[in-house]
């Protein structure tokens, strides 16, 4: 794990002035796809928030004739947790790196740090890579472990295609709205784009993929859709095309909690140590400052009790293609 990160001088030189514009290009930051589809819950005021779901549906019954008993039901509840849980980073540079610099260093730099974090975040629960111990099972997994996942080779390989994968009646759709879940919106891998933008309704010859322009202060931003329903592509790395290529759910049923917001704050005389202990920076010392960043996070599923899957290991409100 690096402990011993730091903006040095030649990292930052292309900062710092000799005849150069003052302009900054830069790719545009990607926030966490997870979360702009995903439903927030209320902040958290505590580590655990808890969440009362259906686990036990009513059911009602014909009464036999004008004197006939009414016969009784039950319905029960289980409780589902989200757990808290820290993402941050910290970013070490020289004083005097900042000092020589023509541009404001930390306000370049922010946007890429939270673009780091909720590619972390996305990461964990899409594909649960580096996922806290106290997590749900990453999407990807949980939905296969549901059954509602479509292997698109295993489909081309019986003469099927990648529309088929999508569309087809043991396509990836399919598989959620057997569960009883009808998709919200679809999340992919930019390199599925392509393969989109080829796909046409069998005999109407419509595309599936649709683009809109939706006006920006920087000019116009496009949002897709996938046979009319959003979809996004997740731009800031986290989605692995080689693990899944497209995920498709009723994020209503996906819920995130956040206990302290994205915060930065600047270290003027701490250290920072490695995890053996070891000193790495003593940033007082070495004039040095550093930029913290923190972001308490947590997410469930509270994957209720529906008429159309009873079983709840069978049950998952989001079906994933796979290569």
């Amino acid at each position: 794990m690096p402990y011993d990160s730091l903006i040095s001088r030649t990292d930052a030189g292309a900062l710092i002035p000799e005849d150069a514009t003052r302009e900054i290009f830069a790719a545009a930051a990607q926030s966490s796809v997870f979360m702009q589809r995903a439903r927030r819950l209320r902040d958290a005021t505590a580590a655990q928030q808890r969440l009362p779901v259906l686990s036990a549906l009513p059911t009602a019954y014909f009464v036999n004739g004008d004197t006939g008993l009414k016969q009784a039901t039950d319905a029960a509840w289980k409780n589902v947790y989200v757990y808290i849980e820290e993402i941050a980073c910290i970013a070490p540079v020289p004083e005097n790196v900042l000092a020589d610099s023509g541009y404001d260093i930390w306000g370049e730099l922010r946007p890429y740090i939270a673009e780091a974090i909720g590619a972390a975040l996305d990461a964990a629960v899409f594909l649960g890579t580096n996922a806290p111990a106290t997590w749900p099972t990453a999407i990807v997994t949980a939905a296969g472990n549901a059954g509602n996942s479509a292997d698109l080779s295993n489909i081309v390989g019986a003469g099927g295609d990648l529309y088929d994968a999508i569309m087809g009646a043991t396509g990836n759709i399919a598989l959620l709205e057997a569960d009883g879940y009808f998709p919200t919106g679809h999340v992919a891998p930019p390199a599925l784009r392509g393969k989109l933008r080829a796909l046409r309704s069998a005999t109407e010859k419509i595309p599936l993929l649709t683009a809109n322009a939706i006006p920006g202060v920087m000019g116009p931003a496009v949002s897709y859709a996938l046979d009319g329903t959003p979809i996004d592509f997740a731009l800031n790395g986290a989605l692995d095309a080689a693990s899944a290529l497209l995920i498709s759910a009723d994020w209503r049923q996906f819920v995130y909690s956040i206990r302290q917001d994205l915060t930065f704050k600047v270290l003027t005389e701490a250290v920072i140590q490695d995890n053996t202990g070891a000193i790495v920076y003593n940033l007082a010392q070495q004039d040095m400052v550093a930029l913290r960043c923190v972001l308490r996070v947590g997410w469930a599923v509270p994957n209720p009790i529906n008429r159309f899957q009873a079983v709840e290991a069978s049950r998952y409100p989001a079906s994933v293609l796979v290569p």
